[in-house]
């Protein structure tokens, strides 16, 4: 810390600890390292699969490995962290650390929401438009889509950044999980009501419109899977769109209500819960849900294992 004129101004910080009593923190360690490992095995057993089995070189598997693959990196930049201080509260992150670790969260947690709203555009156009959907969704196509949303993501992540780490912070002490945007906020001895407006249409541009799209592509998907004769082919259409909407309902219902809600309806402890959650829980739920719900999918994790068990040497 050093001493403005007013004010003592921080450079460092610490996250409030879960527990100050040592056995529940090794309990929580643990737990939290379990569920990070799921995570990143998970995760990566669908990168595996996509990038080696030739069944799954389709665009929808091409945008679910690369999911995967966002999943991996969004954890990974908030759970050593967050280790670190539940074995020692005294643990500190440094200003510039913080502002690095919001950068990468808020980039890559907006990446996640606008590749879920391609996803969904994907499955509007093999079940809306199945005849054009192979001259649609070529390589080329898919992988310029991933490309612009993860650059417009970075780039609106990195004008919010700047602007709140342009403000002085006069408090230590975060009360979540991660250096995130209303937790940063609450530390800051200045007038907060400009960036409340820009974190508020960041919201808008990052959960709000891609959620309106997926509403608006599964209202004509639905309408076309009513129409299919096929109970079978009915039933498959669904089952593949359900998954995605599950992950939907959780990324989005999650990160809407701690960055659309008014701050006078937020609280600090319901912020850090439903952090918890984006953190842990959506991203160790996908790969469950896309692999438990696909036949494609749990067909080559069968091949994989397989695969692997006959590979090894006798």
């Amino acid at each position: 810390m050093h001493v403005g004129t007013n004010q003592t101004i921080t450079t460092e910080f610490v996250f409030r600890p879960f527990s100050i009593v040592p056995t529940m923190q090794w309990l929580l360690f643990m737990l939290f390292l379990l569920l990070y490992l799921t995570i990143i095995t998970g995760n990566t057993s669908i990168i595996w699969v996509v990038h080696t089995d030739h069944a799954l070189q389709s665009p929808m598997y091409f945008f679910l490995g690369n999911l995967a693959l966002l999943e991996v990196c969004y954890t990974t930049t908030v759970v050593p962290q967050m280790l670190a201080s539940i074995l020692d509260p005294h643990t500190t992150i440094s200003l510039t650390g913080c502002g690095i670790q919001m950068f990468l969260f808020v980039a890559l947690g907006s990446t996640d929401c606008f590749l879920l709203a391609i996803m969904a555009y994907d499955r509007y156009v093999a079940i809306c438009r199945p005849l054009l959907y192979p001259l649609v969704m070529t390589r080329k196509l898919c992988l310029h889509l991933v490309i612009t949303a993860l650059s417009l993501a970075f780039l609106l992540s990195l004008e919010l950044t700047a602007l709140i780490f342009a403000m002085p912070f006069c408090k230590h002490q975060i009360n979540h999980v991660l250096c995130d945007v209303p937790p940063m906020l609450r530390l800051a001895c200045a007038d907060v009501h400009i960036h409340q407006t820009v974190m508020f249409s960041v919201g808008v541009i990052v959960l709000t419109i891609p959620f309106l799209l997926i509403c608006l592509s599964y209202v004509f998907i639905v309408a076309a899977v009513l129409r299919i004769h096929s109970s079978q082919g009915r039933h498959q259409a669904f089952s593949t769109c359900s998954s995605h909407l599950t992950v939907v309902l959780l990324q989005y219902g999650c990160c809407s209500l701690v960055y659309l809600r008014p701050k006078s309806r937020s609280s600090e402890e319901e912020d850090r819960q439903l952090a918890l959650i984006y953190t842990f829980a959506t991203p160790m739920l996908n790969p469950l849900i896309y692999s438990l719900r696909n036949k494609d999918i749990k067909g080559a994790l069968r091949r994989a294992v397989r695969q692997t068990i006959i590979s090894q040497p006798r």
